[in-house]
């Protein structure tokens, strides 16, 4: 595990319990080297969305432990938001909550020769995505995926 998995790992042991205490989801968390300097980004959620005030009391609450813990030894800026429409799919449940939606999800290793694939969400079975692509039902690793996005497309 590298030190930046370490301190994501970490992140979202602190804030998990501060953000469900908040009555939100933690969605996801991101830690990267970005043009200002390190970001720290953490995604939240609830039913029906987020609002500013939301992130806003995360932030608070979570800065002020971030800081007491001190285990993020260089400056970053914290970022709280929504996870936008193209939301990360990480948890078993998102996979379950999210069955019938469109989503892409990137491999980490190549199954069949394909590391992309966009389709139908199907949900889980076992450790298993079902996600089915133009009509063939696949079966993906959950534990081998890089990336899982919703794949949202507007009506024109």
């Amino acid at each position: 595990m590298t030190k930046r998995e370490e301190i994501i790992q970490k992140v979202w042991e602190l804030a998990e319990p501060v953000v469900i205490s908040l009555g939100l989801e933690l969605v996801d968390v991101e830690f990267q080297r970005e043009r200002q300097g390190w970001v720290l980004r953490l995604y939240i959620d609830k039913p029906g969305g987020v609002n500013l005030g939301d992130c806003v009391r995360v932030s608070e609450v979570l800065g002020d432990l971030l800081d007491a813990k001190d285990f993020i030894h260089h400056a970053y800026h914290l970022e709280v938001s929504s996870p936008g429409l193209d939301r990360p799919l990480r948890k078993k449940e998102d996979f379950k909550r999210f069955a019938g939606d469109k989503v892409r999800i990137q491999m980490e290793e190549p199954i069949e020769g394909r590391r992309n694939f966009t389709g139908l969400l199907r949900g889980i079975e076992g450790e298993d995505i079902l996600l089915e692509v133009d009509g063939r039902l696949w079966r993906l690793p959950r534990d081998k995926v890089k990336k899982a996005n919703i794949k949202y497309e507007f009506d024109v």
